[in-house]
């Protein structure tokens, strides 16, 4: 269970079942996590958020005093926050840029490329050959974080819910072919970009230990390869994939430990910047999909709740083959003549409206008396929820959203 917070409580009370489900957003509290976390980081540690967490407008300029930038992965995502947070550093990743985004990104300034292929490399070099650089009294030319799929030990991932390195996936360079690509950047080939560093995102759902061994490995032979080369790297992003349990939402990554680790490792490579790029662990705190019991209902022995919305508006319980955290917010009115459904036993498995027994929210939520016009609060719901979801399959109505912030004393 997860309790929501006073401000998502007041308003869930004052929704009406048509303005149901919804999205609620505690603006305040977002603000105070995000500031924790800014404070837990040494100052050469740079902190980008991962817009593909959640890109919504509101939540990408509340952020805005307490990262460094934004990172983006898409043509569309790009467009979207550079309206949203205008003149904010960006760094465009992501494998299969097309080149007519790679072409935007560099009318729009953009100023960090993680090129994820030697192809790609060509290409990004073929566009900002036709863009103006600071040579000609243009902008400064493009910077290239060189993405590498690197061969770290399997203990460093073990913790990992979604390995995206370290074994074969489509998500960065081979490290085979770092040489080369350095010295496409590095012997004149392409002057018209640079060199800037490594970027290395390789896994997902990681506590601050783990975190640490994998930004060490990758800062390692970072340093490695610029020795080899005899070239300074002057930036290393070490990714995000920091852990949000969501079966103990009240245990969260520990900030202050990893903060410290990145802190002694910064002070081992006084010329490096680091950088990290979190998305879930950002925001995941601070959404609820708020909703309403529609139905009570036994079958074959067990307790079923249906409620309005269901994964087609937060897929991520089907996504990651979890339980969504959620809390019941008993309603005493009943309007209508008939007895009001209610389950008979403790533990009841919540539904959508969907035509598919895969439309699962939460099962064997211990909800003891829950009845039909009762509303249920999904926490950690501020992530890779409303964007990720299959919006139209059956046509139900989109959700409402939210974003509450404190009321202005007079």
């Amino acid at each position: 269970m997860t309790n929501p917070t006073p401000a998502v409580h007041d308003r869930l009370a004052t929704l009406t079942d048509t303005e149901l489900p919804a999205y609620l957003y505690d603006m305040t509290a977002l603000r105070e996590h995000a500031a924790a976390v800014r404070a837990a980081l040494p100052e050469r540690v740079e902190l980008y958020y991962a817009a593909k967490a959640n890109p919504e407008a509101e939540i990408l300029a509340a952020l805005g005093p307490y990262v460094d930038g934004y990172e983006v992965s898409s043509g569309g995502e790009l467009a979207h926050v550079a309206k949203a947070v205008p003149g904010r550093p960006l760094a465009f990743s992501g494998p299969g840029k097309t080149p007519a985004e790679l072409a935007h990104a560099l009318e729009l300034g953009v100023e960090r490329f993680h090129v994820e292929s030697l192809h790609e490399l060509h290409v990004l070099a073929a566009l900002a050959a036709r863009t103006p650089s600071d040579a000609a009294g243009g902008a400064p030319r493009p910077g290239v974080l060189l993405r590498f799929n690197l061969p770290l030990a399997a203990a460093s991932l073990e913790g990992s819910s979604l390995a995206m390195g370290g074994r074969p996936t489509p998500f960065g360079l081979d490290p085979a072919e770092a040489d080369t690509a350095v010295r496409l950047l590095t012997d004149g080939t392409y002057p018209q970009l640079r060199l800037l560093g490594v970027h290395a995102h390789l896994a997902s759902g990681l506590d601050a230990p783990e975190q640490l061994a994998v930004a060490e490995s990758i800062v390692t032979w970072a340093a490695d390869l610029a020795g080899r080369h005899r070239v300074r790297i002057a930036e290393v992003n070490v990714g995000g994939g920091m852990s949000v349990d969501y079966a103990a939402p009240e245990r969260r990554f520990d900030w202050t430990s990893y903060g410290a680790g990145l802190a002694r490792l910064a002070d081992a490579h006084p010329d490096l910047t680091l950088r990290i790029e979190p998305g879930r662990a950002l925001t995941a705190y601070c959404g609820w999909y708020a909703t309403e019991v529609l139905d009570v209902k036994r079958s074959h022995g067990e307790e079923f709740a249906v409620v309005r919305g269901g994964t087609h508006h937060m897929r991520t319980p089907a996504t990651k083959g979890h339980d969504q955290p959620c809390t019941v917010v008993p309603v005493s009115e009943w309007p209508h003549p008939w007895p009001r459904p209610a389950a008979a036993t403790e533990r009841v498995t919540l539904t959508g409206q969907l035509c598919t027994p895969k439309d699962l929210l939460s099962r064997d939520v211990p909800a003891p008396g829950l009845r039909a016009g009762d509303r249920v609060a999904f926490g950690l719901a501020g992530a890779y929820a409303w964007n990720i979801s299959h919006h139209d399959f059956l046509m139900h109505p989109r959700p409402g959203f939210h974003f509450l912030t404190p009321e202005p004393t007079a």
